[in-house]
């Protein structure tokens, strides 16, 4: 096997693992970052003298890193301490009312019983079933797979399993079938919000996200040490296969010659040389001439009206003695208002945050240890900040509507205790060129959104994308997988072309 010369551009989670796996296959690799450690999104940030996970801070879909390990003559468990979470998360609606959902499907069939009532819990176990089926119909043909196109894909599925076809719903909202499911408002609004997991609405998105539920129900685990252990342990393995992985460089340009990807320039000016270059980043920033007119034309460019939701996130820390788990919903009083306002462009009034208590067990859900503790809270934004900059007083605004919601849901915080940083958009697209801040891509509107994300190839020869913005989607477990797909997209056409 020839062995290439390849660039990485971009240490995010499908850079990294697109590293490791073509590095098992004997490849010559330089990862290229321009953050000053690996991790892309999965950041960190410091507040208070302390390191807050500033970025995804769920952990799913565990034997996608373990096969990635596995596929290099490695054990996962050699390198990350992984516990497995019993509560999946506790929900808060300003009624006061709380659930908590469990790993465990039985205990949270009957915790949906003491919520809403019998009727409710026979529903749930049938929408678990639903969503568990849709999972396994597409895992294999889709998850696993290189980026399908909708003959192909309705071929396989539709003419040899015309009952799967029909099973994952991808012509209904998902939200209007979680109405036949849900009758009390509550779980309807909680399970909606899986759209929010890949920046959708879940009055635009299609059923098929539905998915995403039997996902959490195979396991949410905690790393130990934080989420950024993930990129480093990831980072060291493919150091350790031979890799080299040069932070604090960003790329200005990738280039061509005579049609074909042949290296990049650094911002610095330098230049390096490649047969592959593989761009771990949002597809925009190709489309949109960042990285140079001459790639441009290699990438389907998608407007604005197409991207996901962003966010304006909170990273504090604070004292609190309330009883908190981990992951922690409080949903605003109104999810229609609320996403009519996102479809607006604006910030709504009263919006769901999404906190992370990171100190917190949920073995042990009462207070975490004496003194300051780490919290990470999210709610959904535009995708605008390449034309809107966020004004201190939107920000003050937005931090204000931010803690009354949470407080309406029953958690009070001294706001003399808190120290905090805010990212916004407008930081956002600073950090992620061309995509306004949106956090996930494309949007999953519609039911071929699916095989609208870029797949691993382009239209120029030796360039290929990875990353939670192309196939087969948004998360760390899903960039993982882009990453392994482009690596094997790598590999075969390396081959077609020896032959």
């Amino acid at each position: 096997m020839r062995r290439n010369k390849v660039i990485v551009v971009g240490a995010g989670i499908g850079g990294l693992t697109a590293a490791i796996s073509l590095c098992g296959q004997g490849h010559d690799v330089t990862i290229i970052e321009a953050a000053d450690q690996p991790g892309g999104k999965l950041s960190q940030l410091q507040v208070g003298g302390m390191g807050i996970d500033s970025g995804p801070t769920v952990f799913t879909m565990r034997w996608v890193f373990e096969e990635l390990f596995a596929s290099v003559g490695q054990d996962l468990s050699d390198h990350l301490t992984l516990t497995r979470a019993e509560t999946l998360a506790r929900h808060s609606w300003p009624d006061g009312s709380t659930f908590d959902l469990f790993t465990d499907l039985e205990r949270s069939i009957d915790a949906v019983g003491i919520l809403a009532g019998a009727a409710e819990a026979r529903r749930f176990r049938a929408f678990s079933q639903h969503a568990a089926l849709i999972y396994r119909v597409l895992e294999g043909p889709f998850l696993k797979a290189d980026k399908p196109n909708t003959f192909q894909f309705m071929l396989d599925i539709g003419l040899h399993r015309s009952k799967d076809a029909w099973a994952i719903v991808p012509y209904r909202s998902m939200w209007d079938q979680l109405g036949t499911y849900f009758h009390d408002p509550r779980l309807r609004q909680l399970f909606g919000r899986y759209a929010t997991y890949c920046g959708a609405s879940p009055f635009k998105a299609p059923a098929t996200m539905m998915l995403i539920a039997h996902v959490e129900q195979q396991g949410v685990w905690l790393v130990e040490g934080g989420m950024k252990k993930l990129p480093e342990a990831l980072a060291t393995l493919a150091t350790s296969l031979g890799a080299t992985i040069r932070c604090g460089a960003p790329v200005a340009a990738i280039e061509a010659r005579q049609g074909r990807v042949s290296g990049v320039v650094l911002a610095s000016g330098e230049q390096l040389e490649a047969d592959i270059v593989l761009c771990n980043g949002d597809p925009a920033a190709i489309a949109s001439g960042r990285f140079g007119p001459g790639v441009a034309p290699a990438v389907t460019a998608a407007g604005p009206g197409k991207r996901s939701l962003s966010a304006v996130t909170f990273s504090f820390t604070a004292d609190t003695p309330a009883e908190l788990v981990r992951h922690n919903l409080y949903f605003s009083p109104d999810y229609t208002a609320e996403f009519d306002a996102l479809h607006a462009g604006r910030m709504p009034e009263i919006p769901t945050v999404y906190l992370c208590a990171q100190d917190r067990h949920d073995t042990d859900p009462g207070r975490a240890k004496p003194g300051a503790e780490r919290f990470f809270a999210i709610v959904n934004a535009p995708s605008d900040g390449d034309v809107h900059a966020y004004s201190p007083q939107e920000i003050d605004l937005c931090r204000s509507r931010t803690f009354a919601s949470m407080e309406r849901g029953g958690l009070k915080i001294d706001p003399a205790s808190i120290q905090m940083a805010i990212t916004t958009p407008t930081d956002f697209e600073r950090r992620f060129p061309a995509t306004g801040g949106a956090l996930y891509g494309l949007a999953g509107h519609g039911w071929d959104s699916p095989f609208r994300r870029p797949g691993a190839r382009t239209r120029m020869p030796g360039l290929y994308l990875c990353g939670g913005a192309t196939h087969p989607g948004a998360g760390v477990p899903m960039a993982a997988l882009s990453g392994r797909l482009a690596a094997k997209a790598v590999m075969q056409d390396g081959a077609s072309m020896r032959r």
